[in-house]
């Protein structure tokens, strides 16, 4: 049944308890399940010299080892994407927290150093855990989209989307001490509990209106932040489906474009200070926490923004080439004094981590409310197969070159990004 919910429009009976407030609550439920999974993705790679050491991995099956984690977000997001499109935000958020936080308590128990599991049986836990934690990804994402309108998307998609570096930010301060003084069983644990408290919070509170609610009225930004900003103001699906746009594929390919030097700070970091500068993990996770804090503040500002200017597509480019600017200053001063060499680095990671609420958000609303979704899932896709093919680059390019190489790879990426984001086109 189709319930139109723009202003002065009748509210059906199972929703009316809900009250447009409760938009805010939809949104930090969806923070909560972002962050949960963000604890695993962002906190495990920066465990990396210590896994690297417990499990007695070269830098290659490290890498491998690690970008794991993004392929089976990649694999998975698309799917994910469908099923919330089918069967609803919380049935997929359920599902995949649940199973998240399962998979990862048993990987503290059987998956440790200390039971010798081999690398291919921790690579393929470090999948199971991307596929099923990547639910996160389109299903709070559309939560968000379907209860919040237009005008107020941008700021919403936003602080979710910093829901990513504010949880990667726990898990980089977290995982490395745990796995560190008390080993990996507990450095699993943690995320798991993370992730089954959320579910709770997704069961108790993630309730409202699903896509039979969404309005075939789109909203209009006038409207938007008002009171008459109702769950539901989402403009109409288009009758193309996102996966066969290719304004949708080029936002989604820049995303994994952007991604680039935002792992490659992220995974390698700890590791180039470790063996090129002879440093302590502390330096890293100081860039790392940088970077990652960092680039949620910005994430929420360049949302903001986007709202009153209507243009989400013009900051994308500007946070590419600007990006490239910082990953090419890394670069140079790869053999500088290593405060000067970390902030290049940590800086390069926080604009690396700031342009997500604007693509998450551009890409649902061309796709429209009933396939925010499958969009969604179209460009966590794109993103996370970047996040898998980047460890997996840049050990190569170590080989090949040096550090310094790698630290250009990771600016080149983010240029390329800028003339393939399509022009700007004001939001309704």
């Amino acid at each position: 049944m189709t319930t139109s919910l723009s202003a002065g429009a009748r509210i059906a009976p199972e929703t009316r308890r809900y009250a447009p407030r409760h938009r805010w609550v939809v949104l930090s439920v969806g923070v909560a399940a972002q962050a949960s999974f963000s604890v695993m993705f962002s906190g495990i790679p920066v465990t990396g010299v210590v896994m690297r050491s417990g499990y007695h991995l070269s830098i290659g099956a490290l890498g491998l080892v690690l970008g794991c984690l993004g392929l089976g977000v990649a694999v998975s997001d698309i799917a994910w994407g469908l099923l919330t499109d089918r069967f609803g935000d919380r049935r997929v958020l359920l599902t995949g927290l649940v199973s998240t936080g399962a998979l990862l308590a048993l990987m503290a128990v059987a998956v440790t150093p200390a039971e010798r599991p081999g690398t291919a049986a921790l690579a393929g836990c470090l999948l199971a855990a991307g596929a099923l934690g990547g639910s996160v990804n389109g299903a709070s994402g559309r939560a968000v989209m379907t209860w919040f309108a237009d005008g107020e998307r941008g700021l919403a998609m936003s602080i979710r989307q910093t829901a990513i570096p504010v949880g990667g930010a726990v898990g980089v301060a977290l995982l490395p001490a745990l796995a560190s003084s008390y080993g990996f069983r507990a450095a699993y644990a943690a995320p798991a509990v993370f992730c089954l408290i959320t579910a709770v919070a997704v069961w108790h509170w993630l309730r409202g209106p699903g896509p039979e609610t969404a309005s075939p009225k789109p909203a209009s930004p006038e409207t938007a932040s008002g009171p008459e900003a109702v769950p539901g103001a989402c403009r109409p699906a288009p009758a193309v489906s996102p996966l066969r746009r290719r304004d949708v594929w080029r936002v989604a390919l820049a995303g994994s474009l952007l991604t680039v030097p935002q792992i490659a700070v992220l995974t390698f970091t700890a590791v180039f200070l470790h063996d090129a500068r002879d440093t302590g993990t502390a330096l890293a996770a100081a860039a790392v926490l940088v970077a990652q804090l960092g680039g949620g503040v910005a994430r929420i500002w360049t949302g903001r923004r986007s709202d009153r200017s209507g243009d989400r597509r013009t900051p994308i480019r500007l946070i590419g080439t600007l990006t490239a600017l910082a990953m090419a200053g890394a670069a140079v001063l790869t053999h500088a004094p290593a405060p000067l060499t970390v902030a290049a680095l940590a800086l390069g990671g926080l604009l690396a981590n700031s342009w997500h609420g604007l693509a998450y958000t551009e890409i649902a609303v061309m796709a429209g409310a009933d396939r925010a979704g499958t969009a969604l899932g179209l460009v966590g896709t794109t993103i996370f197969a970047a996040a898998f093919v980047t460890p997996l680059l840049v050990p190569v390019v170590l080989a090949a070159s040096s550090w310094q190489g790698v630290w250009a790879f990771a600016a080149t990426a983010p240029l390329l990004a800028v003339p393939l984001t399509p022009g700007r086109r004001r939001s309704p």
